[in-house]
Protein backbone atom coordinates (compact mmCIF):
# COMPACT_ATOMS: atom_id res chain seq x y z
CA UNK A 1 0.00 0.00 0.00
CA UNK A 2 1.30 3.48 -0.83
CA UNK A 3 2.34 5.65 2.07
CA UNK A 4 1.14 8.80 0.28
CA UNK A 5 -1.81 10.56 1.88
CA UNK A 6 -4.88 9.83 -0.25
CA UNK A 7 -7.91 11.51 1.34
CA UNK A 8 -11.15 9.70 0.72
CA UNK A 9 -13.03 13.00 0.37
CA UNK A 10 -11.85 14.92 -2.69
CA UNK A 11 -13.18 18.19 -1.30
CA UNK A 12 -10.91 17.83 1.75
CA UNK A 13 -7.90 17.32 -0.49
CA UNK A 14 -8.84 20.26 -2.68
CA UNK A 15 -9.27 22.54 0.32
CA UNK A 16 -5.91 21.50 1.75
CA UNK A 17 -4.18 22.04 -1.58
CA UNK A 18 -5.88 25.42 -1.84
CA UNK A 19 -4.63 26.58 1.54
CA UNK A 20 -1.07 25.53 0.80
CA UNK A 21 -1.30 27.02 -2.69
CA UNK A 22 -2.24 30.31 -1.03
CA UNK A 23 1.02 30.21 0.94
CA UNK A 24 3.06 29.61 -2.20
CA UNK A 25 1.27 32.51 -3.95
CA UNK A 26 2.01 34.84 -1.05
CA UNK A 27 5.69 33.94 -1.20
CA UNK A 28 5.82 34.14 -5.01
CA UNK A 29 4.32 37.65 -4.94
CA UNK A 30 6.68 38.83 -2.17
CA UNK A 31 3.96 39.00 0.47
CA UNK A 32 4.96 37.87 3.99
CA UNK A 33 3.67 34.57 5.34
CA UNK A 34 2.83 34.99 9.02
CA UNK A 35 3.14 31.96 11.26
CA UNK A 36 1.68 31.74 14.73
CA UNK A 37 3.62 32.13 17.96
CA UNK A 38 3.93 29.78 20.91
CA UNK A 39 1.24 27.28 21.78
CA UNK A 40 2.91 25.18 24.47
CA UNK A 41 4.13 28.09 26.58
CA UNK A 42 0.76 29.85 26.20
CA UNK A 43 -0.91 26.78 27.68
CA UNK A 44 1.21 27.09 30.82
CA UNK A 45 -0.97 30.05 31.77
CA UNK A 46 -4.37 28.88 30.56
CA UNK A 47 -4.20 25.09 31.03
CA UNK A 48 -1.64 24.67 33.79
CA UNK A 49 0.88 22.88 31.57
CA UNK A 50 4.13 22.02 33.40
CA UNK A 51 6.74 21.38 30.68
CA UNK A 52 9.56 21.62 33.21
CA UNK A 53 8.23 18.41 34.78
CA UNK A 54 7.36 16.47 31.62
CA UNK A 55 9.17 18.15 28.75
CA UNK A 56 8.82 15.00 26.62
CA UNK A 57 5.03 15.50 26.71
CA UNK A 58 5.20 19.19 25.78
CA UNK A 59 1.65 20.20 24.77
CA UNK A 60 0.36 16.65 24.37
CA UNK A 61 -1.28 16.52 27.78
CA UNK A 62 -3.33 19.61 26.95
CA UNK A 63 -4.65 17.98 23.75
CA UNK A 64 -5.95 15.13 25.91
CA UNK A 65 -7.10 16.98 29.02
CA UNK A 66 -7.73 20.59 27.94
CA UNK A 67 -8.64 20.58 24.23
CA UNK A 68 -10.78 23.71 24.52
CA UNK A 69 -7.79 25.62 25.90
CA UNK A 70 -5.64 24.42 23.00
CA UNK A 71 -8.28 25.52 20.51
CA UNK A 72 -8.59 28.91 22.23
CA UNK A 73 -4.85 29.54 21.80
CA UNK A 74 -5.09 28.58 18.12
CA UNK A 75 -8.14 30.85 17.74
CA UNK A 76 -6.24 33.89 19.01
CA UNK A 77 -3.61 33.41 16.31
CA UNK A 78 -6.32 32.99 13.67
CA UNK A 79 -7.90 36.25 14.82
CA UNK A 80 -4.66 38.26 14.59
CA UNK A 81 -4.24 37.21 10.96
CA UNK A 82 -1.81 34.28 10.92
CA UNK A 83 -1.49 32.41 7.64
CA UNK A 84 -0.13 29.27 9.33
CA UNK A 85 -1.00 27.78 12.71
CA UNK A 86 0.93 24.83 14.12
CA UNK A 87 -0.59 21.87 15.93
CA UNK A 88 0.25 21.37 19.59
CA UNK A 89 2.09 18.13 18.82
CA UNK A 90 5.75 19.24 18.85
CA UNK A 91 6.73 16.66 21.50
CA UNK A 92 5.08 13.62 19.89
CA UNK A 93 8.26 12.10 18.44
CA UNK A 94 10.03 12.47 21.80
CA UNK A 95 7.12 10.92 23.68
CA UNK A 96 7.20 7.90 21.38
CA UNK A 97 10.90 7.20 21.72
CA UNK A 98 12.00 3.67 22.61
CA UNK A 99 8.74 2.15 21.46
CA UNK A 100 6.60 3.77 24.17
CA UNK A 101 3.35 4.33 22.28
CA UNK A 102 1.17 5.44 25.22
CA UNK A 103 3.48 7.59 27.39
CA UNK A 104 0.73 9.77 28.81
CA UNK A 105 -1.80 9.28 31.55
CA UNK A 106 -5.30 10.18 30.43
CA UNK A 107 -8.84 9.74 31.64
CA UNK A 108 -9.47 7.52 28.61
CA UNK A 109 -7.21 5.15 26.68
CA UNK A 110 -6.01 6.84 23.51
CA UNK A 111 -3.49 5.88 20.84
CA UNK A 112 -0.83 8.31 19.68
CA UNK A 113 -2.29 8.39 16.15
CA UNK A 114 -5.52 9.72 17.61
CA UNK A 115 -3.54 12.35 19.50
CA UNK A 116 -2.04 13.42 16.16
CA UNK A 117 -5.49 13.54 14.54
CA UNK A 118 -6.92 15.54 17.47
CA UNK A 119 -4.11 18.04 17.15
CA UNK A 120 -5.00 18.68 13.51
CA UNK A 121 -8.74 18.71 14.25
CA UNK A 122 -8.40 21.35 17.01
CA UNK A 123 -6.44 23.65 14.71
CA UNK A 124 -8.99 23.17 11.92
CA UNK A 125 -11.86 23.98 14.29
CA UNK A 126 -10.10 27.14 15.47
CA UNK A 127 -9.66 28.33 11.87
CA UNK A 128 -13.32 27.59 11.09
CA UNK A 129 -14.59 29.35 14.22
CA UNK A 130 -12.47 32.34 13.28
CA UNK A 131 -14.11 32.47 9.85
CA UNK A 132 -10.88 31.64 7.99
CA UNK A 133 -11.18 27.90 7.30
CA UNK A 134 -10.29 28.39 3.63
CA UNK A 135 -7.27 30.60 4.35
CA UNK A 136 -5.38 29.35 7.37
CA UNK A 137 -3.00 26.48 6.69
CA UNK A 138 -2.51 23.92 9.45
CA UNK A 139 1.07 22.73 9.94
CA UNK A 140 1.51 19.45 11.79
CA UNK A 141 4.37 20.21 14.21
CA UNK A 142 6.85 17.54 15.21
CA UNK A 143 10.36 17.88 16.64
CA UNK A 144 13.77 16.64 15.58
CA UNK A 145 13.36 13.28 17.32
CA UNK A 146 11.80 12.07 14.07
CA UNK A 147 15.42 11.74 12.92
CA UNK A 148 15.76 8.37 14.69
CA UNK A 149 14.78 4.82 13.68
CA UNK A 150 11.66 5.05 15.88
CA UNK A 151 10.94 8.49 14.47
CA UNK A 152 11.08 7.37 10.85
CA UNK A 153 8.61 4.60 11.62
CA UNK A 154 6.37 7.22 13.24
CA UNK A 155 6.54 9.26 10.02
CA UNK A 156 5.45 6.29 7.91
CA UNK A 157 2.51 5.65 10.23
CA UNK A 158 1.52 9.32 10.21
CA UNK A 159 0.67 8.94 6.54
CA UNK A 160 -2.01 6.44 7.56
CA UNK A 161 -3.20 8.58 10.47
CA UNK A 162 -3.77 11.49 8.07
CA UNK A 163 -5.41 9.44 5.33
CA UNK A 164 -8.81 11.12 5.66
CA UNK A 165 -8.03 14.54 7.17
CA UNK A 166 -4.43 15.56 6.52
CA UNK A 167 -2.77 18.77 7.67
CA UNK A 168 -1.73 21.22 4.97
CA UNK A 169 1.96 20.61 5.64
CA UNK A 170 4.32 18.91 8.08
CA UNK A 171 6.70 21.19 9.96
CA UNK A 172 9.73 19.47 11.52
CA UNK A 173 10.99 21.96 14.10
CA UNK A 174 14.00 22.56 16.31
CA UNK A 175 16.37 20.31 14.40
CA UNK A 176 20.04 20.88 15.23
CA UNK A 177 22.58 18.69 13.46
CA UNK A 178 22.39 17.35 9.93
CA UNK A 179 23.34 13.69 10.29
CA UNK A 180 23.71 11.11 7.55
CA UNK A 181 20.34 9.75 8.73
CA UNK A 182 18.64 13.13 8.29
CA UNK A 183 18.34 12.73 4.53
CA UNK A 184 16.64 9.34 4.94
CA UNK A 185 14.22 10.94 7.41
CA UNK A 186 13.45 13.73 4.94
CA UNK A 187 12.82 11.12 2.22
CA UNK A 188 10.36 9.35 4.54
CA UNK A 189 8.61 12.66 5.22
CA UNK A 190 8.34 13.46 1.52
CA UNK A 191 6.84 10.03 0.87
CA UNK A 192 3.77 11.11 2.85
CA UNK A 193 2.86 13.28 -0.13
CA UNK A 194 2.46 16.34 2.10
CA UNK A 195 4.52 19.53 1.78
CA UNK A 196 7.46 19.47 4.21
CA UNK A 197 9.04 22.46 5.94
CA UNK A 198 12.20 22.09 8.02
CA UNK A 199 13.36 24.41 10.78
CA UNK A 200 16.73 24.35 12.53
CA UNK A 201 18.05 25.79 15.78
CA UNK A 202 21.11 27.40 14.16
CA UNK A 203 22.67 30.83 13.78
CA UNK A 204 25.88 32.13 12.23
CA UNK A 205 27.77 30.79 15.26
CA UNK A 206 26.50 27.23 14.63
CA UNK A 207 23.98 25.25 16.67
CA UNK A 208 22.29 27.75 19.00
CA UNK A 209 20.43 27.08 22.25
CA UNK A 210 17.70 29.08 23.95
CA UNK A 211 20.27 30.91 26.10
CA UNK A 212 22.35 31.75 23.02
CA UNK A 213 24.89 29.01 23.80
CA UNK A 214 26.70 27.75 20.71
CA UNK A 215 28.25 24.58 19.37
CA UNK A 216 30.21 23.89 16.24
CA UNK A 217 30.36 27.34 14.64
CA UNK A 218 30.91 29.61 12.99
CA UNK A 219 28.88 28.14 10.14
CA UNK A 220 31.02 26.95 7.28
CA UNK A 221 29.67 25.38 4.12
CA UNK A 222 28.31 22.11 5.55
CA UNK A 223 24.89 23.38 6.69
CA UNK A 224 24.53 25.55 3.59
CA UNK A 225 25.23 22.59 1.34
CA UNK A 226 22.67 20.59 3.33
CA UNK A 227 20.12 23.35 2.68
CA UNK A 228 20.85 23.07 -1.04
CA UNK A 229 20.36 19.32 -0.91
CA UNK A 230 17.06 19.71 0.96
CA UNK A 231 15.89 21.99 -1.84
CA UNK A 232 16.86 19.43 -4.48
CA UNK A 233 14.96 16.75 -2.54
CA UNK A 234 11.76 18.81 -2.68
CA UNK A 235 11.46 20.54 0.70
CA UNK A 236 9.00 23.44 0.64
CA UNK A 237 10.70 25.91 3.01
CA UNK A 238 13.60 26.24 5.43
CA UNK A 239 13.51 28.20 8.68
CA UNK A 240 15.40 28.84 11.89
CA UNK A 241 13.66 28.70 15.25
CA UNK A 242 13.99 28.27 19.02
CA UNK A 243 16.93 30.66 19.44
CA UNK A 244 17.17 34.15 20.97
CA UNK A 245 16.01 36.91 18.59
CA UNK A 246 19.37 38.70 18.71
CA UNK A 247 21.05 35.61 17.22
CA UNK A 248 19.08 35.71 13.95
CA UNK A 249 21.24 38.46 12.42
CA UNK A 250 23.16 37.38 9.33
CA UNK A 251 21.74 33.86 9.07
CA UNK A 252 19.13 34.44 6.36
CA UNK A 253 21.50 36.26 4.02
CA UNK A 254 24.06 33.52 4.57
CA UNK A 255 21.54 30.78 3.74
CA UNK A 256 20.48 32.64 0.60
CA UNK A 257 23.96 32.04 -0.83
CA UNK A 258 23.14 28.32 -0.88
CA UNK A 259 19.44 27.94 -1.62
CA UNK A 260 16.42 29.50 -3.33
CA UNK A 261 14.04 27.91 -0.82
CA UNK A 262 11.60 30.21 0.98
CA UNK A 263 13.32 31.21 4.23
CA UNK A 264 11.67 31.79 7.58
CA UNK A 265 12.47 32.77 11.13
CA UNK A 266 10.61 32.36 14.42
CA UNK A 267 12.74 32.77 17.57
CA UNK A 268 12.07 32.34 21.28
CA UNK A 269 11.39 34.92 23.94
CA UNK A 270 12.68 33.28 27.12
CA UNK A 271 13.74 29.82 28.23
CA UNK A 272 12.58 26.80 30.22
CA UNK A 273 13.77 26.60 33.83
CA UNK A 274 13.06 24.35 36.79
CA UNK A 275 10.46 26.92 37.86
CA UNK A 276 8.69 26.89 34.48
CA UNK A 277 8.98 29.12 31.44
CA UNK A 278 10.91 32.35 32.00
CA UNK A 279 9.65 35.00 29.60
CA UNK A 280 12.11 37.42 28.04
CA UNK A 281 11.75 40.77 29.78
CA UNK A 282 11.78 43.98 27.76
CA UNK A 283 10.72 42.68 24.32
CA UNK A 284 7.41 44.44 23.73
CA UNK A 285 5.16 43.85 20.70
CA UNK A 286 6.63 46.99 19.12
CA UNK A 287 10.16 45.70 19.76
CA UNK A 288 9.26 42.39 18.15
CA UNK A 289 7.82 44.21 15.15
CA UNK A 290 11.11 46.08 14.71
CA UNK A 291 12.99 42.80 14.82
CA UNK A 292 10.62 41.32 12.24
CA UNK A 293 11.28 44.27 9.91
CA UNK A 294 15.01 43.68 10.27
CA UNK A 295 14.60 39.98 9.41
CA UNK A 296 12.44 40.97 6.43
CA UNK A 297 15.19 43.27 5.19
CA UNK A 298 17.58 40.33 5.40
CA UNK A 299 15.28 38.17 3.27
CA UNK A 300 12.72 36.54 5.58
CA UNK A 301 9.65 35.37 3.67
CA UNK A 302 8.07 33.55 6.62
CA UNK A 303 7.95 35.17 10.08
CA UNK A 304 6.46 33.90 13.32
CA UNK A 305 7.41 33.12 16.88
CA UNK A 306 8.49 30.14 18.94
CA UNK A 307 8.31 29.57 22.71
CA UNK A 308 7.37 32.66 24.72
CA UNK A 309 6.12 34.67 21.72
CA UNK A 310 2.43 35.51 22.05
CA UNK A 311 -0.41 36.82 19.87
CA UNK A 312 0.45 40.45 20.71
CA UNK A 313 3.95 40.12 19.26
CA UNK A 314 2.66 38.25 16.20
CA UNK A 315 -0.06 40.86 15.59
CA UNK A 316 2.49 43.67 15.78
CA UNK A 317 4.84 41.85 13.42
CA UNK A 318 2.05 41.20 10.92
CA UNK A 319 1.02 44.85 10.89
CA UNK A 320 4.59 46.04 10.48
CA UNK A 321 5.31 43.61 7.63
CA UNK A 322 2.22 44.49 5.59
CA UNK A 323 3.22 45.82 2.14
CA UNK A 324 6.90 44.99 2.70
CA UNK A 325 9.05 42.91 0.39
CA UNK A 326 11.90 40.60 1.38
CA UNK A 327 15.21 42.41 1.13
CA UNK A 328 18.79 41.41 0.46
CA UNK A 329 20.54 43.13 3.36
CA UNK A 330 23.82 41.55 4.38
CA UNK A 331 24.53 42.83 7.89
CA UNK A 332 28.22 43.14 8.65
CA UNK A 333 27.73 42.84 12.39
CA UNK A 334 27.29 39.72 14.48
CA UNK A 335 27.19 39.42 18.24
CA UNK A 336 29.75 37.49 20.24
CA UNK A 337 29.08 35.38 23.33
CA UNK A 338 28.86 38.58 25.40
CA UNK A 339 26.49 40.22 22.88
CA UNK A 340 29.21 42.59 21.69
CA UNK A 341 29.37 43.44 17.96
CA UNK A 342 31.83 41.42 15.91
CA UNK A 343 32.43 41.65 12.18
CA UNK A 344 31.30 38.92 9.83
CA UNK A 345 33.90 39.86 7.23
CA UNK A 346 36.74 40.50 9.64
CA UNK A 347 36.56 37.97 12.47
CA UNK A 348 39.98 38.67 13.91
CA UNK A 349 40.31 36.86 17.20
CA UNK A 350 40.79 39.15 20.16
CA UNK A 351 43.44 37.83 22.51
CA UNK A 352 41.75 36.70 25.70
CA UNK A 353 43.12 37.96 28.99
CA UNK A 354 44.84 34.86 30.39
CA UNK A 355 43.76 33.44 33.71
CA UNK A 356 46.61 33.57 36.17
CA UNK A 357 47.25 32.86 39.82
CA UNK A 358 48.49 35.32 42.43
CA UNK A 359 52.02 34.79 41.14
CA UNK A 360 51.08 35.58 37.57
CA UNK A 361 51.41 31.99 36.35
CA UNK A 362 48.95 30.88 33.66
CA UNK A 363 46.16 28.58 34.81
CA UNK A 364 44.42 27.89 31.50
CA UNK A 365 45.18 25.30 30.47
CA UNK A 366 46.78 23.95 33.63
CA UNK A 367 50.48 23.23 33.35
CA UNK A 368 49.81 19.65 34.43
CA UNK A 369 52.62 17.08 34.17
CA UNK A 370 52.60 14.61 31.29
CA UNK A 371 51.65 11.58 33.39
CA UNK A 372 50.60 8.11 32.35
CA UNK A 373 49.20 5.48 34.74
CA UNK A 374 50.41 1.99 33.88
CA UNK A 375 48.45 -1.23 34.56
CA UNK A 376 48.57 -2.35 38.18
CA UNK A 377 49.38 1.13 39.52
CA UNK A 378 46.99 3.15 41.66
CA UNK A 379 45.78 6.18 39.75
CA UNK A 380 46.09 9.54 41.55
CA UNK A 381 43.24 10.12 43.97
CA UNK A 382 41.37 13.31 44.75
CA UNK A 383 43.68 13.71 47.72
CA UNK A 384 46.70 13.44 45.43
CA UNK A 385 45.27 16.19 43.23
CA UNK A 386 44.75 18.36 46.32
CA UNK A 387 48.44 17.99 47.21
CA UNK A 388 49.50 18.56 43.59
CA UNK A 389 47.50 21.78 43.41
CA UNK A 390 49.21 23.14 46.53
CA UNK A 391 52.68 22.13 45.34
CA UNK A 392 52.06 23.71 41.94
CA UNK A 393 50.67 26.90 43.44
CA UNK A 394 53.37 27.36 46.06
CA UNK A 395 56.35 25.97 44.14
CA UNK A 396 57.15 23.51 46.94
CA UNK A 397 60.49 21.71 46.74
CA UNK A 398 62.64 24.23 44.90
CA UNK A 399 66.39 23.62 45.56
CA UNK A 400 65.57 20.98 48.21
CA UNK A 401 66.03 17.24 48.62
CA UNK A 402 62.60 15.64 48.69
CA UNK A 403 61.02 12.28 49.53
CA UNK A 404 57.69 11.05 48.09
CA UNK A 405 56.29 8.19 50.21
CA UNK A 406 53.84 5.99 48.32
CA UNK A 407 54.80 7.58 45.02
CA UNK A 408 52.31 5.60 42.90
CA UNK A 409 52.32 6.95 39.35
CA UNK A 410 54.85 9.61 40.35
CA UNK A 411 52.59 12.66 39.99
CA UNK A 412 53.94 14.40 43.11
CA UNK A 413 57.51 13.24 42.51
CA UNK A 414 57.46 14.77 39.04
CA UNK A 415 55.88 18.03 40.22
CA UNK A 416 58.49 18.49 42.95
CA UNK A 417 61.20 18.01 40.32
CA UNK A 418 59.48 20.41 37.94
CA UNK A 419 59.39 22.94 40.76
CA UNK A 420 63.19 22.83 40.79
CA UNK A 421 63.97 20.29 43.51
CA UNK A 422 67.64 19.36 43.81
CA UNK A 423 66.60 15.70 43.99
CA UNK A 424 63.41 13.70 44.57
CA UNK A 425 63.38 10.11 45.79
CA UNK A 426 60.15 8.10 45.53
CA UNK A 427 59.36 4.90 47.38
CA UNK A 428 56.44 2.51 46.98
CA UNK A 429 55.70 -1.06 47.99
CA UNK A 430 54.69 -1.92 44.40
CA UNK A 431 57.43 -2.49 41.80
CA UNK A 432 55.05 -1.39 39.04
CA UNK A 433 54.60 1.98 40.78
CA UNK A 434 58.36 2.54 41.02
CA UNK A 435 58.76 1.75 37.32
CA UNK A 436 55.81 4.04 36.49
CA UNK A 437 57.33 6.89 38.51
CA UNK A 438 60.58 6.69 36.58
CA UNK A 439 58.70 6.48 33.28
CA UNK A 440 56.87 9.70 34.09
CA UNK A 441 60.09 11.36 35.22
CA UNK A 442 61.54 10.65 31.76
CA UNK A 443 58.34 11.87 30.06
CA UNK A 444 58.69 15.21 31.85
CA UNK A 445 62.43 15.64 31.37
CA UNK A 446 63.33 15.44 35.08
CA UNK A 447 64.76 11.91 35.32
CA UNK A 448 68.23 13.29 36.06
CA UNK A 449 66.91 14.52 39.43
CA UNK A 450 64.61 11.62 40.30
CA UNK A 451 65.22 8.19 41.78
CA UNK A 452 62.77 5.56 42.99
CA UNK A 453 62.93 2.30 44.91
CA UNK A 454 60.66 -0.52 46.02
CA UNK A 455 60.23 -0.13 49.76
CA UNK A 456 57.77 -1.27 52.43
CA UNK A 457 57.26 1.66 54.78
CA UNK A 458 57.08 -0.45 57.96
CA UNK A 459 60.63 -1.94 57.95
CA UNK A 460 62.14 1.03 56.10
CA UNK A 461 65.13 2.79 57.67
CA UNK A 462 65.94 6.17 56.09
CA UNK A 463 69.48 6.58 54.78
CA UNK A 464 69.29 10.37 54.91
CA UNK A 465 67.12 13.17 56.22
CA UNK A 466 65.07 15.14 53.72
CA UNK A 467 64.13 18.81 53.45
CA UNK A 468 60.64 17.95 52.17
CA UNK A 469 58.61 14.79 52.72
CA UNK A 470 55.22 14.25 51.09
CA UNK A 471 52.80 11.39 51.74
CA UNK A 472 49.30 10.66 50.51
CA UNK A 473 48.75 7.29 52.15
CA UNK A 474 46.09 4.61 52.36
CA UNK A 475 43.61 5.49 55.15
CA UNK A 476 40.76 2.98 54.98
CA UNK A 477 39.90 1.16 58.23
CA UNK A 478 39.78 -2.65 58.14
CA UNK A 479 36.64 -4.33 59.46
CA UNK A 480 37.64 -6.53 62.45
CA UNK A 481 34.60 -8.73 61.82
CA UNK A 482 35.80 -9.72 58.35
CA UNK A 483 38.10 -12.77 58.07
CA UNK A 484 41.57 -11.48 57.14
CA UNK A 485 44.70 -13.63 56.88
CA UNK A 486 47.77 -11.41 57.00
CA UNK A 487 51.07 -11.03 58.84
CA UNK A 488 50.94 -7.27 58.31
CA UNK A 489 49.49 -4.95 60.96
CA UNK A 490 45.71 -4.82 60.61
CA UNK A 491 44.62 -1.21 60.37
CA UNK A 492 41.27 -1.16 62.18
CA UNK A 493 41.37 2.63 62.62
CA UNK A 494 42.69 3.55 59.16
CA UNK A 495 45.63 5.28 60.83
CA UNK A 496 48.34 2.64 60.59
CA UNK A 497 50.46 4.10 57.79
CA UNK A 498 49.90 7.72 58.85
CA UNK A 499 50.90 7.06 62.47
CA UNK A 500 53.95 5.03 61.41
CA UNK A 501 55.09 7.86 59.13
CA UNK A 502 54.68 10.44 61.88
CA UNK A 503 56.82 8.32 64.22
CA UNK A 504 59.54 8.19 61.57
CA UNK A 505 59.77 11.96 61.10
CA UNK A 506 62.64 12.43 63.59
CA UNK A 507 64.76 10.02 61.51
CA UNK A 508 63.59 11.05 58.05
CA UNK A 509 62.93 14.81 58.21
CA UNK A 510 65.64 17.44 58.52
CA UNK A 511 65.43 19.63 61.61
CA UNK A 512 64.29 22.59 59.54
CA UNK A 513 62.38 20.43 57.06
CA UNK A 514 58.68 20.27 56.26
CA UNK A 515 56.41 17.26 55.81
CA UNK A 516 53.19 17.46 53.81
CA UNK A 517 50.71 14.76 54.79
CA UNK A 518 47.25 14.37 53.32
CA UNK A 519 44.87 13.17 56.06
CA UNK A 520 41.20 12.27 55.79
CA UNK A 521 38.56 13.35 58.28
CA UNK A 522 37.45 9.72 58.72
CA UNK A 523 40.52 8.93 60.87
CA UNK A 524 40.29 11.92 63.22
CA UNK A 525 42.35 14.95 64.27
CA UNK A 526 43.00 14.33 67.97
CA UNK A 527 45.30 11.32 67.59
CA UNK A 528 47.41 13.13 64.97
CA UNK A 529 47.81 16.20 67.15
CA UNK A 530 48.71 14.18 70.25
CA UNK A 531 51.28 12.07 68.42
CA UNK A 532 52.92 15.07 66.77
CA UNK A 533 53.07 16.94 70.06
CA UNK A 534 54.74 14.00 71.75
CA UNK A 535 57.32 13.85 68.96
CA UNK A 536 57.98 17.60 69.09
CA UNK A 537 56.14 18.59 65.90
CA UNK A 538 53.24 20.85 65.03
CA UNK A 539 50.79 20.88 62.14
CA UNK A 540 48.71 23.45 60.35
CA UNK A 541 46.18 22.98 57.56
CA UNK A 542 47.39 24.66 54.35
CA UNK A 543 44.56 23.40 52.13
CA UNK A 544 41.56 21.11 52.22
CA UNK A 545 38.93 19.63 49.95
CA UNK A 546 35.63 17.78 50.12
CA UNK A 547 35.28 14.48 48.28
CA UNK A 548 32.51 11.93 47.85
CA UNK A 549 33.14 8.42 49.08
CA UNK A 550 34.58 6.25 46.34
CA UNK A 551 33.79 2.55 46.02
CA UNK A 552 36.74 1.74 48.29
CA UNK A 553 35.29 3.78 51.16
CA UNK A 554 31.72 2.66 50.50
CA UNK A 555 32.88 -0.93 51.03
CA UNK A 556 34.30 0.09 54.44
CA UNK A 557 31.29 2.18 55.43
CA UNK A 558 30.40 0.07 58.50
CA UNK A 559 33.90 0.23 59.98
CA UNK A 560 34.17 3.95 59.20
CA UNK A 561 30.98 4.43 61.22
CA UNK A 562 32.49 2.49 64.15
CA UNK A 563 35.68 4.57 64.05
CA UNK A 564 33.62 7.77 64.03
CA UNK A 565 31.54 6.55 66.96
CA UNK A 566 34.65 5.83 69.05
CA UNK A 567 36.76 8.87 68.12
CA UNK A 568 36.60 12.41 66.78
CA UNK A 569 36.63 11.15 63.18
CA UNK A 570 33.76 12.40 61.01
CA UNK A 571 32.34 12.77 57.54
CA UNK A 572 29.46 14.76 56.09
CA UNK A 573 26.13 13.37 54.97
CA UNK A 574 24.43 15.26 52.15
CA UNK A 575 21.19 13.43 51.49
CA UNK A 576 22.22 9.97 50.34
CA UNK A 577 25.77 11.11 49.56
CA UNK A 578 28.69 10.56 51.94
CA UNK A 579 31.38 13.26 51.77
CA UNK A 580 34.72 13.33 53.58
CA UNK A 581 37.14 16.18 54.13
CA UNK A 582 40.76 15.80 53.05
CA UNK A 583 43.25 18.02 54.90
CA UNK A 584 46.72 18.85 53.66
CA UNK A 585 48.86 19.17 56.79
CA UNK A 586 52.11 21.12 56.84
CA UNK A 587 54.20 19.56 59.63
CA UNK A 588 57.26 21.25 61.09
CA UNK A 589 59.37 20.84 64.21
CA UNK A 590 58.29 22.93 67.19
CA UNK A 591 60.56 25.79 68.11
CA UNK A 592 62.35 25.11 71.37
CA UNK A 593 61.39 27.44 74.19
CA UNK A 594 64.21 29.63 75.45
Amino acid sequence: MSTHVTPADGSVAAASEGRYARLTRLIATDHPVIMDGATGTALIRVAGERPELEEHLWGLTAILEAPDDVKAVHRRYVEVGCDVICTDTWGLATALRNGNHTPWEASEPIHWMDVARRGVHLAREAAAEGGRADEVAVAFSINGDVDTPDGRETVRLLARAFEHDPPDLILVETLTLVRSSTYATVEALLETGLPIWLSFRRCRHGVCGVYGEHWGGPEGDAFGRAARRFEEMGIGALAINCLPPDHVTGMLAWLRDFTDLPLGVYPNLGYLSAAGWRHEAGVSPDDYAELALRWREEGAQIVGGCCGVGPAQIAAAREALTSTKPGHARPDVLRDESNRPISITDRQAVAAQPWTDSRGRGLYPLDFPDVTVEPGVFAPTQGSYLVWKYFYREGIGAHQRCLDIGCGSGLLTVQLARNGAAHVHGIDIEPAAVKNTMTNAFRNGVADRVSAAVQDLYPWVPKERYDVIVASLYQTPVDPFEPVVSHRPLDYWGRGLVDHLLRMLPEALADDGTAYVMQLSIIGERRTTQLLDRLGYQARVVDFGLFEFTELFNDARDQIARVEELSDAYHLKLGATDVMAAYLLEITRKQKER
